[in-house]
């Protein structure tokens, strides 16, 4: 009997332990280092090295900035339309610089298509050629989602006709890409969608460096919130990190953890760090440190523009002020959905310095450079 006892004891053990959630480390923000109810300055000292740049003054509406390096020039690429946001004339525009800082005349990237506007999906450089992500999203009704496209270029100047981004079954990517897919060591991209039908967001990952081809959904279990625009970085014990906006109005950060390398996430968790419920970046630098840049005000404001650093990925104790509600214009024109402040920055690191796009009242396209970024530590 004592046998049979220890036997059955044992089994249930190791089925609860194959049950047992996977933990993993929580990235959090130190005590004390922001200051939510300081709707000013967030508590944080202004970062000391930092230029701002104008891409583009529009006369409308833009946002959904996005920056890369390629060749020894920058592109900055950002959708556009007429007055509200996500409306049919909703085309992609681009610019291009030689040093980050002065920017020639936008060209059409992608112009709306017949049922679909066209918004950013991200750059992805790749050896002589660089790519453009470019989501086609239902025009009549958004909430529908979209389908993924790309189009590609030699010399940065003359693009490809859009092509659809494939699954690694052949079939197209039925869904909208978030904005910087990351690419890991021996080729392999990770990445996230929001798959029709609807908008649910599932990462994925692919073995084709190009990134226009081999798509395969990664393992993502439900978890807390309700979590869209991913952003993703490697922390220091080589485990990848993403945070994740929270449509639940919690705002603050929802983050999930992969253990390896983009096929299988631990199910997303709030964190501690402010949000405003708005699209994000994160990334590293060259020596492995974390970085994130968005607006941790804890209110749907987004008139503060932060950056904080971590050494390992979980432990963010050092934190900057970017930018203001005292640098702020006023809003030269009304429209559906255009929020004040400094929306959806996206980020690259070139040499020692962050470059960041986003949105200034979703009016203008700015660039910040975060110089001499190696010293934060």
């Amino acid at each position: 009997m004592r046998i049979r006892l220890f036997s059955l004891f044992a089994a249930l053990t190791v089925a609860a332990m194959s049950c047992a959630p996977d933990h993993h480390r929580q990235p959090r923000m130190a005590d004390g280092v922001i200051c939510a109810a300081d709707t000013l300055s967030l508590g944080l000292a202004r970062y000391a090295d930092i230029q701002r740049n104008t891409v583009y003054r529009g006369d409308g509406y833009v946002n959904n900035a996005v920056l890369t390096h390629f060749r020894g020039k920058y592109y900055c690429m950002w959708q556009q339309s007429e007055k509200d946001e996500d409306t049919p004339d909703t085309g992609i525009l681009y610019s291009v610089s030689s040093d980050g800082k002065d920017w020639g005349t936008p060209s059409v990237l992608v112009p709306p298509a017949e049922e679909y506007f066209a918004s950013p999906g991200g750059w992805l450089p790749c050896g002589d050629t660089l790519t453009a992500l470019v989501n086609y999203i239902y025009a009549p009704d958004r909430s529908q989602g979209g389908k993924a496209f790309y189009v590609s270029s030699a010399d940065g100047c003359s693009w490809s006709e859009p092509q659809p981004v494939r699954m690694a079954d052949g079939t197209p990517v039925e869904g909208i890409f978030e904005q910087d897919p990351l690419a890991l060591s021996g080729g392999r991209m990770v990445g996230a969608v929001h798959f029709r039908p609807g908008n649910t967001l599932c990462p994925v990952y692919t073995e084709d460096p190009s990134g226009v081809r081999g798509w395969r959904k990664a393992d993502f279990p439900e978890g807390e919130g309700h979590p869209i625009e991913p952003s993703q970085y490697v922390a220091r014990d080589g485990k990848l990190v993403m945070f994740m906006r929270d449509q639940q109005s919690s705002f603050v950060k929802l983050f999930s953890v992969s253990a390896d390398r983009g096929e299988t996430w631990s199910a997303p968790q709030k964190t501690n760090i402010p949000d405003s419920r708005s699209k994000q970046c994160a990334g590293n630098l060259p020596d492995g440190t974390a970085f994130w840049v968005g607006n941790p005000t804890g209110s749907k404001s987004r008139r503060a523009l932060a950056i904080s650093f971590s050494k390992d990925g979980y432990l963010f104790d050092r934190a900057y002020l970017l930018a203001g509600p005292a640098d702020l214009s006023a809003r030269r024109k009304d429209g559906r959905y255009k929020t004040l402040g400094y929306n959806y920055p996206k980020a690259c690191v070139v040499g020692d310095t962050l470059w960041i796009a986003l949105s200034v009242n979703k009016e203008d396209v700015a660039v910040y450079s975060v110089f001499h970024i190696k010293r934060v530590y």
